[in-house]
């Protein structure tokens, strides 16, 4: 799901309201995912209506770890990987519609399957590497991580949600 900037969360199901969202409170912030989670599933815990509750990530960013050079050789390995799983699994599909043999088949349409998009998958890594032309020699992976996560609840119940997660061993 992808949000656009200035979003707020959803409003309560319960609400007809769309300005509910406004009127939600924060009832604790935390470092990481699984803090915020262990608070709500607290909340869970001890009867707490959690449909009224939102874990909002905030001050997204960007991180794109960079884990390798990418050269001739890899990008066409790097192909070949995606061009023979794609290829399995196709192959594999067609042998199954096969009813007279169809383990024999499928094992052997996915074989040729494996083998046709491993070469097809690493033509075309090489060709996409080659059209880069030196611009991105590197291969990364980019992850969208908030840096903080904030519960909220509608301001109904956030006193009564903030006192339940007080009485929480490490609770903020």
């Amino acid at each position: 799901m992808t949000t656009q900037p200035g979003a707020t969360a959803p409003p309560p199901r319960h609400s007809p309201d769309p300005r509910a969202a406004e009127q939600r409170r924060p009832i604790g912030t935390y470092e990481t995912y699984s803090e915020a989670e262990r608070a709500v599933d607290y909340l869970s815990d001890n009867g707490f209506p959690v449909e009224r509750v939102a874990i909002i990530g905030s001050d997204v960013q960007l991180v794109e770890q960079v884990v390798g050079r990418l050269n001739y050789g890899g990008a066409a390995l790097r192909g070949a990987g995606s061009g023979a799983l794609t290829g399995l699994l196709i192959g594999w599909l067609f042998g199954l519609f096969n009813w007279l043999t169809p383990l024999l088949a499928a094992f052997t349409l996915a074989v040729y399957g494996l083998v046709f998009g491993a070469v097809i998958g690493a033509i075309f890594g090489l060709a996409a590497h080659a059209l880069q032309r030196g611009r991105r020699d590197f291969a990364s992976v980019r992850v969208m991580t908030p840096t903080r996560y904030e519960v909220v609840a509608d301001a109904a119940v956030a006193d009564e949600a903030k006192s339940l997660l007080a009485q929480m061993t490490g609770g903020r």
